[in-house]
């Protein structure tokens, strides 16, 4: 059965821990392919300065180029708010003959009982997830233990983590910072090409 690896998430922007973090994931899995899923409307969080998603899937696009991984506008032409329960189905439909992997972060793996139809997202794929903090690991498995009670397959790994956020590239952008320490040079190129996360993009 093929192994298709799905990673998403926001991606205001993406950057270099995020494509770390999936490369790391799809050789551990033994990934066929890998599919990055950029957000339309977050479910769990609000973000002022979200750039538009047109914008955040072609950067997603030029980030991971080289990788060879396919990225989907199934959440962006979706109306409504991005619920993974919806998007694993739709990918499972569309892939029946794959085993599915949904890479996600420490910080929402942490959150998945309280994800909207929790159970379909733990009939469609193994949740993955990897540390970003000191006791990351410890509370990971703590809380993979406790959701694999309620029937969820799980996979976690101590994967060494790179300290770059979202939030740190759109403060470098804002001061119109060198961004090549934190995302692919395509990227850093589209960012300010297209004035994203400028003093003139949003009212802070």
């Amino acid at each position: 059965m093929q192994k298709l690896a799905v990673f998403g998430g926001t991606f205001n922007p993406v950057h270099n821990g995020h494509l770390h973090l999936v490369r790391q994931f799809a050789q551990r899995i033994g990934a066929d392919r890998v599919l990055l899923i950029p957000t339309k409307i977050p479910p769990h969080k609000v973000i002022r300065d979200l750039a538009p998603a047109r914008d955040r899937l072609e950067m997603c696009r030029l980030a991971v180029e080289r990788d060879g991984f396919e990225v989907s506008a199934i959440e962006i032409e979706r109306d409504g708010p991005s619920y993974t329960s919806d998007t694993l189905l739709a990918v499972k439909r569309e892939n029946p003959g794959s085993e599915l992997f949904f890479i996600t972060g420490e910080d929402m793996f942490l959150t998945l009982g309280k994800w909207h139809e929790p159970e379909k997202i733990y009939s469609l794929a193994t949740v993955c997830a990897a540390p970003r903090s000191e006791r990351g690991c410890e509370a990971l498995n703590e809380y993979a233990e406790r959701v694999g009670r309620a029937g969820a397959k799980t996979m976690i790994c101590d994967i060494e983590f790179l300290p770059i956020s979202s939030t740190m590239v759109r403060n470098a952008a804002r001061k119109k910072e060198n961004l090549s320490a934190y995302v692919p040079q395509a990227v850093a190129d589209y960012i300010y090409r297209h004035h994203l996360y400028s003093e003139e993009s949003y009212e802070l």
